[in-house]
């Protein structure tokens, strides 16, 4: 027996050395950890970090993979490598050494790969897109055993609003066939990478590892596999990415490559930090002063959330590469970019054009959050700027625009309030270089839900989702609104995402299946679906042109029409009947003697007059 024991201890023994000569050990991380042939941009800078792996000199011996530059920083566990893949290199696995004299080679298996068919050809989102925007901690809990897990602090706390409440990835898989029912063709997931933060992780935005999904939400392989399922449905998935900042307990926050890394390194080294200013206008402002512009961009959210710093090279490619991994690996659809303009400016043209260049038909919107067109405007991609800055983003949320929807429906009608404020904020596209490539929202997961802020005003509420599905632009549609979710008292972010009725187990109200629903809600579901699926398909809506009417009298009308197809939308905030005059509209209603009223699904006969309902909303669909 004790020889037995004894050659079990050598056996460990020396299996354990043979694995540290092997050098697995010595490799914490290699980022990208692999690749693919076929980029129009050849070059490939992988980040290697292990115990003084600096010290180390990289050799790969592959057909068409060239190692051109070895950096290294101020911190000896880190090694950046520049190759240059070829063309025409085959796709496979090879072995990245590293060679130190007098000591074993470390080895680390690196692989290759073909990109899927059509990769590059792959359509983004657009306007005959609705997006649904789901925070995935609070939609449905598919896979209980994920709830809490060993090693990360933050766990299940469902009573808690600001804790994980367990809802993933396999939650979103299990409703898909709702979202599709709904009429949904798009899905905006906000973060899954991995927040191991002591508390309050469930948003997402404080990522601890780009290249790993969290896994309370599930694993990278499901979150692939999200995408492939949904795809078979008819959806495409949007990405929710983080460039700006990372969460304080990432990997690398110990152990920074080198002192530029984050902003105000020495200050954060100290327990302190610099917060931004969150003044949006600096970027623009001709008169702004240099720190004060330098204090939005570098400054830090909180504590919690240090700023990136992506003026240093290694920060840059670091982040455009991980954006290419996923949509490559996952199969994107799009991306939304979280605070864009608090990132770097100049590596945000970089980081948008390599992305649009790699995939010409895809699709990026930006968070600009400024109720002012003219900042909005600036980083759209076409728009000639002043300062000469040149922008490739294709999209950015129009927040200008739910403003004025919200204050339009809420204010009292008069000269310069109300509809008005509608108008006046679309008469301010001309400063942009395509509108129609904008989302549009009635609320998001940042803001007070919009059944709250229209007051839990059923009629206004209608007329919110028939302008965000009928307006220009592509419309975005917060989980639960279409069960009219409210969020009472001061904004409050925990409350804001509240859990979606029945995507827990015991739930007594399902919101998937409508049992338990109050008739309010269950009519509200029931008109938005309507609306969504009214419009798939429809061409005049999302690629039609816009012709509006001042708003008089509390009514505000416009229509949607290309060659062949016209429709004319109408609003009425009066709580009396309106008798609407048709002969104002000639130019858009000549010709035409009967259209059919979408939502109640009867002929209407097109006269002198319409008779228009107290508090309601119209779309005639005229032939």
């Amino acid at each position: 027996m004790k020889q037995v024991r004894l050659l079990l201890i050598i056996i460990v023994a020396l299996s354990g050395f043979a694995g540290a000569a092997y050098g697995q050990s010595r490799l914490d991380h290699v980022e990208p950890p692999f690749w693919w042939v076929g980029f129009k941009q050849p070059k490939l800078q992988i980040l290697v970090h292990g115990s003084r792996i600096a010290d180390y000199a990289p050799k790969i011996d592959f057909p068409g993979v060239v190692i051109k530059k070895v950096i290294r920083t101020k911190s000896p566990n880190y090694l950046f490598i520049d190759v240059v893949i070829a063309p025409k290199t085959k796709v496979g696995k090879f072995n990245i050494s590293f060679i130190k004299a007098g000591s074993p080679d470390i080895t680390y298996p690196y692989e290759l790969k073909n990109r899927a068919p059509h990769s590059a050809a792959r359509k983004g989102f657009n306007s005959s897109d609705v997006i649904y925007l789901i925070t995935p901690d609070r939609f449905a809990n598919g896979n209980p055993n994920n709830d809490s897990v060993a090693g990360m602090a933050d766990k299940l706390d469902r009573r808690n609003k600001d804790g994980r409440h367990g809802g993933d990835i396999q939650g979103v898989i299990d409703h898909l066939d709702y979202i599709a029912r709904m009429g949904f063709t798009k899905i905006w997931l906000t973060p899954v990478l991995e927040n191991n933060q002591p508390k309050t992780s469930y948003h997402g935005y404080a990522i601890t590892d780009f290249y790993k999904v969290d896994p309370r939400f599930g694993s990278n392989k499901l979150y692939r596999k999200l995408v492939q399922t949904a795809r078979r449905r008819g959806i495409g998935v949007i990405m929710d990415m983080v460039a700006n900042h990372v969460g304080s307990k990432h990997w690398w926050m110990n152990d920074l490559p080198s002192d530029d890394w984050i902003h105000y390194s020495r200050l954060y080294r100290d327990g302190k930090y610099v917060i931004t200013n969150n003044r949006h206008t600096t970027i623009q402002d001709p008169y702004a002063a240099a720190s004060d512009r330098k204090i939005f961009s570098d400054g830090w959210f909180v504590k919690t959330m240090p700023d990136l710093n992506q003026k240093n090279p290694l920060m840059a490619n670091y982040l455009i590469e991980n954006s290419l991994w996923w949509i490559e690996y996952a199969g994107l659809t799009g991306i939304r970019m979280d605070t864009y303009p608090y990132s770097d400016m100049n590596f945000m043209a970089r980081w948008s054009k390599r992305i649009m260049t790699e995939y010409p038909d895809f699709n990026i919107v930006g968070e600009e959050w400024s109720f002012n067109p003219s900042i909005v405007s600036f980083w759209q991609r076409g728009k000639s700027n002043k300062t000469g800055y040149v922008s490739w983003l294709p999209s950015l949320m129009d927040f200008p625009l739910n403003n004025a929807l919200i204050k339009g429906l809420t204010a009292r009608e008069s000269w310069s309030t109300g509809l008005i404020t509608i108008y006046r904020m679309l008469a301010n596209d001309v400063v942009y270089p395509d509108p129609s490539d904008l989302v549009i929202f009635p609320d998001n997961h940042d803001m007070n839900r919009v059944f709250t802020q229209l007051k839990q005003d059923k009629d206004l509420f209608k007329m919110a989702m028939v302008f965000t599905l009928t307006m220009r632009g592509i419309p975005e549609i917060y989980y639960g609104t279409e069960i009219l979710k409210t969020s009472p008292g001061p904004k409050d972010d925990g409350i804001i995402r509240s859990d979606f009725p029945g995507g827990w187990a015991n739930d007594t109200v399902n919101a998937f299946t409508g049992k338990g629903l109050s008739r309010d809600q269950q009519e509200a579901q029931d008109y938005l679906r309507k609306l969504l699926n009214w419009r798939k398909g429809r061409a005049v809506i999302d690629s039609g042109k816009l012709m509006h009417y001042l708003p008089k009298d509390g009514v505000y009308v416009y229509f949607r029409y290309n060659d062949s197809d016209t429709v004319m939308v109408i609003l009425n905030k009066n709580k009396t009947a309106k008798n609407l005059k048709l002969k104002r509209f000639s130019q858009m209603l000549k010709g035409h003697s009967t259209a059919r009223e979408v939502i109640a699904g009867k002929t209407v006969t097109i006269g002198d007059n319409l008779t228009l309902a107290p508090r309601s909303a119209m779309i005639l669909d005229i032939k």
